[in-house]
């Protein structure tokens, strides 16, 4: 039989000829390395060969084409030797296909979203899993990429028996129960099992390969030992290993396969009935020191977030989510697999390390499963942008990709734009591209871009980011700039705020702590009362994370740990590892840059860390040198300390993210590289600047303090007289010019000079309705001070329960409003039409209130309808800068630049609904143009 046949591989695979394939490659990767081919059968695929996970996949490509077979990619990928390889080829069981077949089509019909999308009653995933089950019990809720569909029913009658099995284990409500599964069945049998048992699932990740098995078994001692599991799940192979953590976690008391908990009989004898504020489960971080945190999701938490970016992004059941994210990942169970619950959308699940294998495979899935929705950390689009061969791409289409979420690291703005060019040609659409940003504290999402607008990049200067903490446009070379790409609006229902160290708001375009409040906010982490007491800043929750804020959308910047301080400035990591990981040489992604301590002079130094696999002295000097000049271009100022060195060196998280602390850890107990030397010249440089800068950053805080308490102070002494004259002069002319020279001297004294627009066209002699913005309590004053003083006020009704208050607004002339009893709602606006009639010119904040985080609201009625009936103008004018003056809920106000801009007047066409409606839009319109804040009507 020939050897090409469909279902034999190649009789035998040559172990010289296997051997040569892997030298080959590993040659090609370190060229000039004569040891190389010297290594043998047994020898170290990643330590000795310097293959990696990127290198495996191009390894994996070699081998089939070799065998004309199919190798397992999980089995690869967990390979020590190329023996462990010969073994893999020699049980090839089909031919090796393009990555498209990776996931077939899911067969069933459109699903609609009326019937699949359970009721806003249900309270937990449990109630969610009911009605599925009650309402379409056999259609499939996953597909799942090499193994049978998974229907609600299936799902129900597993978790049910798994249920059963701990309960016969004697496990009591409220009890922790680990899994540590791939993507499977199984996997969902046991954590929605443990649901149904009221006890709560804990996910771990299971070890990617026995070379790193001792971090990670140390790694998971201390999370089941802080959760103190009772039970540990995993697959038969690692129950032995496994056993070795008894030792370090007291409270565990076995380690089982899911199959030892199935149990027949009555099985929904053994439900337990938890709530709403029930622990869901616990979202252990992936930090890279420290003592693990266990993240405390209550159901409301998670139903919460998914009906918040369910909003956000436009999601329905019709939709079809594409997933190759592993389930111990809150992107991937969350996000993808909840988020099917909540919503009813079809579910593809790939394996991760079918994606790792063959990138490919995602984007067929994708297009065989005509798939709408998928999320990837942004390594992912970087790998299929960069790594993945044309011929493995003929054919694709990916015109039914809308959302491509990117998160869960620092998106690049340069992959996001490669990932857009290269994939244009086959369909995908650059709006499709939805950078986001989430926690697991935030459940997993907290902000996300207007869906297909694509990605939104911001340009800023850099020094003025280091040194002042200020994000603006760059004064000169572009070239030098910052580019930070936004993570969008806060969820509907949640806020993002930034402060400062001291916990105060700063205003938009200023650097500071990222921090967070809404429905989907963590309670804190479990068991763990000092990381959860430094989580929170009294209402609100700290993220870690450094960024701004720029017309309601948040940039990030780094983590809070990762920041470096040189001579007073502020510097993020990201950018220089980025372009270092550029250099010829260099390992992408495998760079660290940190500050460490030198332990003989106790200062800090700064050192680059990167991985490569040259070992010629002179290729070093020269990439010593690229860095160096690098380094100087982007931070205007030398590191102190280069190490290249082997691949793996670079610590990282399970997924993928850098442990700067971790390398920083090695590096001053001198296991990176040679004792660092004192640079005393340097040093004393580096003092003298910082000492500089740091003078003038508490400067500014001095001043801005300062500047809040003359602030108060102007209003006493300038608002007090005022009031009095406004309480004793009789006349409502003389009380207004009063309140207009008083509001100008105290904007004049505080140094808050408005910039103006269009106010010159407001006269006397054509009686307008002005309508504007209302951000801040400020709002009044501001206009007060710009505006004639002929114009009417229309304040709420609720002011006038204050009689001091009462008697001012009286004097002044200002028309009242009912907001919340209709009838007498409606009276008032026929008094304000008849004072509109009489050539009085109306002021009227339309959204009728406002709120602290940014956003235009939507407008009332009741100013176009005046308007209208009254055949006058409207005037849209909008306030820029009175929100970040003093934001509602503050009584501190902040220095900030104030604009008062008048547009082009607008005429009803007539005074019947339709004509109402279009005043309205063209008037909101023109203030929304002009405004830099989020619209909430497209929340």
């Amino acid at each position: 039989m020939s050897e090409t046949n469909n279902s034999i591989p190649r009789a035998t695979v040559d172990a010289q000829e296997l051997l040569a394939i892997v030298r080959r490659l590993a040659a090609e990767l370190r060229p000039g390395a004569a040891e190389v081919d010297t290594l043998g059968l047994d020898d170290s695929l990643e330590r000795d060969f310097g293959l990696d996970s990127l290198a495996r996949t191009e390894l994996l490509a070699r081998v089939e084409r070799v065998c004309d077979s199919r190798v397992d990619e999980k089995a690869l990928m967990a390979a020590e030797t190329p023996r462990d390889l010969l073994r893999l080829a020699g049980k090839a069981e089909a031919p090796a296909r393009l990555a498209r077949v990776a996931a077939a089509p899911v067969p069933g019909s459109a699903r609609t979203v009326a019937s699949h999308r359970p009721p806003e009653c249900a309270a937990t995933l449990m109630d969610l899993i009911d009605w599925h089950v009650a309402a379409h019990g056999d259609e499939p809720y996953a597909a799942i990429a090499g193994a049978d569909e998974l229907s609600y029913r299936s799902i129900l009658m597993g978790a049910l028996s798994v249920a059963a099995g701990l309960t016969q284990q004697g496990l009591g409500a409220g009890e922790r129960v680990a899994l540590m599964l791939p993507t499977g069945r199984e996997f969902f049998e046991v954590f929605f099992g443990a649901l149904y048992a009221g006890c709560v699932p804990v996910p771990l990740y299971p070890p990617a390969r026995l070379s790193q098995i001792e971090d990670h078994m140390r790694r998971s001692a201390g999370i089941l030992a802080n959760a103190e599991a009772t039970i540990l799940v995993t697959l038969p192979p690692a129950k032995p290993l496994l056993r070795l953590l008894h030792a370090q976690c007291p409270s565990l008391r076995r380690i089982l396969a899911a199959t030892d908990l199935h149990a027949v009989g009555n099985l929904t004898s053994v439900v337990r009935r938890g709530g709403a504020d029930d622990i869901a489960f616990l979202q252990y971080t992936s930090g890279s020191t420290g003592n693990p945190k266990g993240v405390v999701l209550t159901h409301a938490n998670l139903l919460a977030n998914m009906r918040a970016m369910e909003r956000a992004a436009r999601v329905s059941a019709t939709d079809v989510f594409v997933s190759w994210l592993p389930l111990y990942h809150d992107m991937g169970l969350i996000g993808a697999c909840m988020g099917s619950l909540l919503v009813g959308f079809r579910l593809v699940l790939l394996s991760p390390t079918d994606f790792l294998a063959r990138p490919a495979s995602w984007l067929w899935a994708i297009h065989q499963n005509h798939g709408t929705l998928s999320a990837a950390p942004n390594f992912a689009y970087e790998l299929c942008a960069s790594r993945i061969d044309e011929t493995d791409l003929v054919g694709l289409d990916l015109h039914t990709w809308r959302v491509a979420y990117n998160g869960a690291e620092p998106v690049s703005p340069e992959t996001v734009e490669k990932f857009a060019a290269r994939f244009a040609r086959f369909g995908f659409n650059r709006g499709t591209m939805a950078p986001v940003y989430g926690l697991a504290e935030c459940a997993v999402g907290l902000a996300f871009p207007p869906p297909g607008r694509g990605p939104r990049v911001d340009e800023v200067d850099r020094d003025a980011l280091a040194r002042r903490g200020i994000a603006r446009a760059p004064e000169s070379d572009k070239r030098y700039a910052l580019r930070l790409v936004s993570s969008g609006l806060p969820l509907p229902g949640h806020q993002i705020r930034i402060a400062d160290a001291a916990g105060r708001e700063l205003p938009e375009r200023t650097l500071g702590h990222v921090e967070f409040r809404g429905p989907s906010a963590t309670t804190g982490y479990f068991r763990n009362p000092a990381a959860t007491a430094g989580l929170f800043d009294g209402q609100w929750l700290r993220t870690g994370d450094m960024g701004y804020l720029a017309g309601g959308e948040l940039y990030l910047t780094g983590r809070l740990k990762d920041i470096i301080i040189r001579a007073g400035q502020h510097w993020f990591p990201q950018e220089l590892e980025e372009a270092i990981g550029q250099l010829v040489g260099v390992r992408k992604g495998s760079v660290a840059v940190f500050p460490a301590t030198d332990a003989r002079s106790g200062t800090e130094r700064l050192i680059v860390l990167a991985e490569t696999r040259t070992q010629d002295d002179a290729e070093h000097a020269r990439m010593r040198g690229d860095i160096a000049h690098l380094a100087v271009d982007l931070m205007g100022m030398p590191v102190d300390e280069i190490l290249l060195v082997p691949p793996r060196t670079v610590l990282k998280t399970s997924s993928g993210k850098l442990r700067r602390a971790a390398c920083r850890e090695l590096y001053e107990r001198g296991e990176l590289g040679g004792a660092p030397k004192a640079p005393w010249r340097q040093l004393l440089n580096l003092v003298v600047a910082g000492a500089r800068i740091r003078v003038s950053r508490f400067q500014q805080k001095v001043g801005g303090w300062m500047w809040g308490a003359w602030a108060w102070l102007a209003l006493a002494l300038v608002g007090g007289p005022a009031c009095l004259l406004i309480a004793l002069l009789p006349g409502r002319a003389s009380c207004r010019a009063v309140a207009r020279r008083a509001a100008h001297l105290g904007l004049m004294l505080t140094g808050l000079i408005p910039r103006t627009e269009g106010l010159s066209e407001l006269d006397r002699n054509r009686p307008v309705v002005i309508v504007a913005n209302h951000a801040s309590y400020t709002d009044v004053l501001l206009l007060t001070a710009v505006l004639p003083a002929h114009f009417t006020f229309v304040a709420k009704q609720e002011l006038l329960q204050s009689s001091a208050l009462a008697l001012l607004l009286r004097h002044l002339g200002c028309a009242f409003v009912e907001r919340f009893d209709p009838e007498r709602g409606v009276e008032d606006t026929v008094v304000l039409e008849q004072r509109a009639r009489a050539g009085e010119s109306l002021v009227f904040f339309p959204e009728g209130t406002f709120r602290r985080e940014p956003g235009l609201m939507p407008f009332r009625l009741g100013a176009f309808l005046c308007a209208a009936r009254a055949q006058m103008p409207i005037v849209p004018i909008t306030l820029v800068g009175t929100r970040s003056l003093l934001r509602d809920g503050r009584w501190w106000p902040s220095r900030t630049h104030l604009a008062v801009l008048a547009g082009q007047a607008v005429h009803a066409p007539g005074d019947d609904w339709p004509s109402l409606l279009q005043l309205r839009d063209l008037a909101r319109q023109a203030i929304r143009a002009r405004l830099d804040e989020p619209d909430t009507t497209e929340e």
